[in-house]
């Protein structure tokens, strides 16, 4: 179970937002690159990271602010937002990012990503934010009439990575993953599940732990994390010690 802290990226600063509403962003740190090494230190082992701005503009927005972060950490690090081409998918895989999340470009082009990850095995994530159970596109701002469900299977036997699921209604709002619409997802198909949205507490981690949850391959954590409503410490400890049980 991995836990990923996410580095959200605004105009080259980290911030959160409240469901993906770009008018409801709160700073949390001007230098992400700082952000990204304190995450490091702290003992998280993989950063996930998303470029905001690209995400409503289609193309890489926040290029400066990843390539910085990309330089001062050794972790792996996985990355979305405007990433809807081949060559955008090619550029970030060459300058050191370990996986790249596609999600709009997953909706509207969906060959584009089953050649990208037959291409790079493994490196290829999908990105599905749901809202009502409907897959949004465009940063969120708009919405699609597919399930989450029906989507991924369309990249079954791709070579795709991980699918990144997020509750839009959640996200941001410290209200606890939603743990069931993840689970069944996951339990649907063979692809690895991250959970994303709502991560609130050291509750939250523990159910990622329970033997329901076995098929998850970790959850995205963000405004708990920094505005202190999860203890890094603690909760690393928690997933340290499951992990050393299981062995």
């Amino acid at each position: 179970m991995i836990l990923f802290p996410a580095i959200d990226l605004k105009n080259g600063e980290a911030v959160r937002l409240q469901q993906g509403d770009m008018a409801r962003a709160t700073i949390f740190n001007r230098d992400p690159a700082a952000q990204a090494q304190a995450f490091e230190l702290q003992g998280f082992q993989y950063l996930h990271l998303v470029d905001l701005d690209g995400a409503f503009a289609g193309k890489p927005m926040n290029a400066e602010a990843v390539e910085r972060i990309l330089a001062v950490v050794k972790v792996p690090v996985q990355l979305g937002g405007g990433i809807r081409d081949r060559a955008t998918v090619e550029a970030w895989l060459d300058k050191g990012v370990a996986r790249v999340i596609i999600g709009t470009a997953a909706v509207r082009n969906p060959a584009l990503v089953k050649a990208a990850a037959r291409a790079y095995p493994g490196r290829v994530a999908v990105g599905l934010d749901a809202r009502d159970g409907k897959v949004a596109v465009a940063g969120w701002a708009e919405s699609s009439e597919l399930s989450a469900l029906d989507l991924a299977r369309h990249f079954e036997d791709a070579g795709v990575g991980a699918i990144v699921y997020t509750d839009i209604a959640r996200d941001g709002m410290l209200k606890g993953l939603n743990l069931e619409a993840t689970i069944v997802l996951a339990e649907a198909i063979s692809i690895p599940v991250i959970a994303s949205g709502g991560l609130a507490s050291l509750d939250d981690v523990h159910a990622l732990l329970a033997p329901r949850a076995r098929k998850l391959e970790g959850a995205i954590a963000g405004r708990a994390l920094y505005d202190g409503g999860l203890d890094a410490k603690e909760a690393l400890a928690l997933l340290r010690a499951a992990q050393l049980q299981a062995m």
